[in-house]
């Protein structure tokens, strides 16, 4: 999963968390199917327990001991060396356009932002785009399937999990360990998912007073692939169907949130003093 996906998960929960009070009253169920919830659940509880002993103390060392100019700086170059990924599933999603803007965007950073460590081209108005191969796969039709929580990589699915293996083959920071195989040369790799985690630690409160983690993180997750899958605009059928609702039902859910809207307000008892 791309680095700004995993913002977005965050920046999801934020929301949700206000949303899900402004929402009390309705009667919208979220989607619920989840096959290997058993496993799911044992792979989550792994994961969280690997990031509380290991993985978020190495975030925030990172975050003491590295001024906020150089963090944003090793940010802007992993964010800039993996834009062949977007290319190249630009390229497979047929829009040679965006593929082209981004390459420019690439190039630009790369040059006149010394190895992409500087981001003239944001500056310059060329936009960033952020694509991998489980969104390539939804475009191509191929369906979700079942969600799956996966050791160390988090959340994902039975398609989008197949990205994994299929852009490391033009993710520069895993073509060269790859290459040579030597145990320094995953140095660079660690690093990105430092820099990730360390992007998370504000938000860790959030997930943290969720009443169900595991839920939260999976509607979440479900959530932020239907932004990149429809460029933030998903239809409503899609909407529905994410939320398990049929047209019948729709109408329905409309129906009681109306009798929710119209009833009048229950009057306060008076006091007793």
């Amino acid at each position: 999963m791309p680095t700004a996906k995993f913002r977005w998960i965050l920046n999801f929960a934020l929301s949700a968390s206000a949303a899900l009070v402004l929402t009390a009253c309705a009667p919208a169920k979220t989607r619920t199917d989840d096959p290997w919830e058993k496993f799911n659940r044992q792979t989550f509880a792994f994961n969280q327990t690997m990031d509380r002993v290991a993985i978020r103390p190495a975030a925030q060392t990172y975050r003491a001991v590295t001024p906020a100019p150089v963090r944003r700086s090793i940010g802007n170059f992993f964010t800039n060396i993996r834009l062949p990924v977007t290319v190249v599933n630009e390229l497979l999603q047929g829009a040679p356009r965006d593929a082209l803007v981004t390459s420019s965007r690439f190039a630009v950073n790369f040059t006149f932002g010394i190895a992409g460590f500087f981001d003239p081209a944001s500056k310059m108005g060329v936009p960033l785009s952020d694509q991998d191969f489980s969104v390539t796969l939804a475009k191509w039709g191929v369906p979700d399937g079942p969600y799956l929580v996966v050791p160390f990589l988090g959340p994902t699915t039975a398609r989008d999990i197949l990205h994994f293996p299929v852009d490391s083959f033009y993710n520069p920071i895993e073509m060269y360990p790859a290459a040579r195989g030597d145990w320094y040369t995953y140095t660079p790799e660690l690093l990105f998912l430092i820099t990730k985690r360390t992007n998370q630690l504000d938000s860790d409160s959030v997930l943290a007073n969720a009443y169900d983690p595991y839920v939260f993180v999976r509607d979440a997750y479900r959530q932020v692939m239907l932004h990149y899958i429809y460029a933030g605009d998903p239809p409503s059928d899609v909407l529905d169907q994410m939320q398990g609702i049929n047209d019948n039902q729709a109408e329905k859910l409309l129906e009681e949130q109306q009798k929710v809207e119209n009833k009048p307000a229950t009057q306060n008892p008076p006091s007793k003093h």
